[in-house]
């Protein structure tokens, strides 16, 4: 009997990560990593804004892409975005799905979850109101 190559498949494991409202940072990097261990593809797409330029020729809509490059570019553009659309949580999904690219997507989810300087400023301070007014009961 001839032994027969084993062929190895690897499957991976990662799941989604879904973003919370106030762990932007966490989620941006675990989404980063999710990105360039799936496909690195995407990830680039989304940094570099690498969308199909493909112009409107009618009313009709935009023109299909015609080489293999256009239509590789458009399936990545396209997954990119439905994967971000996926990690968005279901209450903030409706003001995110009308966003044309994954690049302004992302850009516009930092903004909206990432706050500035100042809004992390407050909200620091905050917490910090909490915790310092924080009393424990006499049974705990």
């Amino acid at each position: 009997m001839e032994s027969q190559p084993k062929t190895t498949q690897t499957v991976s494991a990662l799941k989604l990560p879904v973003l919370k409202t106030r762990e932007y940072g966490l989620w941006s990097m675990r989404m980063e990593k999710y990105l360039t261990h799936t496909d690195y593809a995407l990830w680039v797409v989304i940094v570099n804004g690498d969308a199909p330029t493909i112009a409107s020729a009618s009313v009709e809509g935009p023109i299909p892409p015609k080489t293999t490059e256009q239509k590789l570019a458009r399936k990545n553009e396209l997954k990119a975005k439905s994967t971000l659309l996926l990690a968005i949580p279901d209450e903030d999904l409706l003001k995110f799905h009308r966003i044309k690219d994954a690049k302004t997507l992302w850009e516009v989810i930092k903004a909206r979850f990432g706050g500035n300087k100042e809004s992390k400023k407050m909200q620091k301070t905050i917490l910090k109101q909490q915790y310092e007014n924080f009393t424990a009961s006499r049974s705990e």
